[in-house]
């Protein structure tokens, strides 16, 4: 079984409290599902970063 691309990234929205359709949405993706493909290949480091930073200011932003 072939494991899971970018899984650093959806457990750090989990850890935050942040769904990925939040995050989708705060990135700018007209529908989640493009986003979910984009998940499917592992990202670059550069395009992680800038990830977690939506997902810590998505995190301040719910109050978690």
């Amino acid at each position: 079984m072939a494991v899971q691309a970018n899984t650093d990234i959806r457990a750090y929205a989990i850890v935050k409290g942040v769904k990925l359709w939040q995050l989708a949405k705060y990135l700018g993706y007209v529908h989640e599902n493009n986003f979910s493909r984009r998940l499917r290949e592992e990202l670059p480091e550069e395009t992680k970063k800038e990830y977690r930073k939506a997902i810590d200011t998505l995190a301040c932003a719910e109050g978690i």
